[in-house]
């Protein structure tokens, strides 16, 4: 992994080398993972990953290439290997036409931030996880180590947020389908925190044990844990807060936008950049403020604006990245005591994770998807038994709005377990939601 020295000398070095009234922006991602793989609670898969790479955007006016360069971590080599991805960059800028949205930060704002690295020792936390396994049928991954992202360019700005954390993504295996989903991620490993994640999956596992019994269609009062909710609020990240997919209708929340839907008052998501982590700046060097407020008591706030469409729609940019989607979202909690949820529940079903989520009416902002692993039928707050799969489709308007009974006081904080490319750094922090009435058609 490479430091911030190393990546500003390279910029610099580049530079040095631009001619005419060109401007370079260059965006780095960096990371030291180590990983190991279980299977039945032992280790079948150990490794790690040093990687960096750099996208660069060569510019002159309003014409501009890009490329991506994957370094090496020599320096004369990769002075070399920048250099000669520029060259291709001027030859192919001559030939693409000018581009009306392009805009970059030309008022340099410079910072860097490290976070301190309380990481566990990768042995001692190996060793406590196949301890806790007590035999069970575990299997996961564990993922921690640093992980960068910088922005120079040729106008002198220089940024760089590196962060360390680690996330263990698991499953308690019962039989076939029958099984407990859990994570445990953060910054530092808590031993009590763990214990307790494990302590709850093992008391569920038990719970699966018992005969499975199968719900007819209908509505039931249900609870989704932060888990079951992430699948649908992750839905809403795809395309729902930009300003693009706002301004030309293509937000699932378009019923919000033109005032003919709301969700509950108490409901509210913003972009939670101070609190994520997620780097406070964007591949084009424009900064994000500390939040920004998406859905405020129920109702449409602020949208996320790069600097594409801050141009094509007349809008200040507000540090979105290109695909204007949240890298920290964060869903406000309630005042429902998490383990008073099964009493307030009462009869109906606890969901602890969804699957196959996707859109089954976008205008509507309807959903639908699975249920998996742990979904059991509650009676008098107590689990009764588990239920075999059921397929929900129900709107966003209703889980979150009309249905919405509450949402629990302490939101957790989930890491996206993505490593494709690269380790991302995205990440929600959601409450359980308890529902008065969702709808499963199958």
């Amino acid at each position: 992994m490479i430091d911030q020295q190393y990546f500003d000398n390279l910029i610099t070095t580049a530079t040095a080398a631009l001619t005419g009234d060109e401007v370079l922006l260059a965006a780095a991602h960096s990371e030291a993972t180590d990983f190991t793989r279980f299977n039945n609670a032992q280790v079948r898969q150990a490794g790690s990953i040093t990687q960096t790479s750099v996208d660069l955007d060569l510019i002159e006016g309003q014409r501009h290439t890009q490329a991506s360069v994957q370094l090496s971590g020599d320096a004369s080599a990769d002075s070399t290997r920048i250099a000669n991805v520029l060259d291709r960059l001027r030859e192919q800028r001559a030939l693409v036409p000018a581009d009306p949205h392009l805009v970059i930060n030309t008022e340099p704002t410079s910072t860097h931030q490290v976070g301190e690295n309380n990481l566990p020792d990768r042995n001692d936390t190996l060793a406590a996880i196949v301890d806790r396994a007590g035999g069970r049928d575990l299997v996961g991954i564990y993922t921690a180590g640093a992980v960068a992202t910088a922005f120079a360019n040729s106008l002198g700005q220089r940024n760089w947020f590196e962060t360390s954390t680690f996330n263990f993504d698991w499953t308690f295996y019962l039989q076939a389908d029958k099984a407990v989903k859990s994570s445990y991620a953060g910054f530092e490993w808590q031993a009590d925190a763990f214990d307790r994640k494990v302590a709850d999956a093992t008391v569920k596992l038990e719970a699966l044990g018992r005969d499975s019994i199968d719900l007819p269609r209908g509505d039931y009062a249900a609870y989704l844990t932060p888990a079951a909710l992430d699948e649908v609020v992750g839905l809403l990240s795809w395309n729902s807060f930009g300003a693009q997919a706002q301004q030309t209708s293509q937000s699932a929340l378009l019923h919000m936008l033109n005032g003919t839907g709301e969700l509950d008052a108490s409901v509210r998501l913003s972009e939670d950049t101070a609190n994520g982590v997620a780097p406070n700046f964007q591949e084009q060097g424009f900064m994000r403020p500390d939040e920004v407020v998406l859905i405020d008591e129920g109702k449409m706030a602020d949208a996320l604006v790069s600097p594409r469409s801050s141009v094509e729609f007349d809008m200040a940019p507000n540090g979105a990245a290109g695909d204007e989607s949240p890298r920290s979202l964060a869903v406000a909690g309630g005042d429902i005591d998490a383990d008073d949820a099964l009493g307030q529940l009462g009869t109906g079903l606890y969901i602890g994770n969804l699957w196959y989520s996707n859109f089954s009416d976008r205008p509507a902002c309807r959903v639908t998807g699975m249920t998996r692993f742990a979904t059991f039928w509650v009676e008098g707050g107590e689990i009764v038994a588990p239920v075999n799969v059921l397929r929900f489709d129900d709107t966003v308007y209703n889980m979150l709005g009309s249905q919405l009974k509450g949402l629990t006081s302490e939101p957790e904080f989930i890491f996206d377990n993505a490593t494709y490319g690269e380790r991302s750094s995205a990440s929600r922090r959601l409450p359980g939601a308890l529902l008065e009435a969702m709808r499963f058609t199958l």
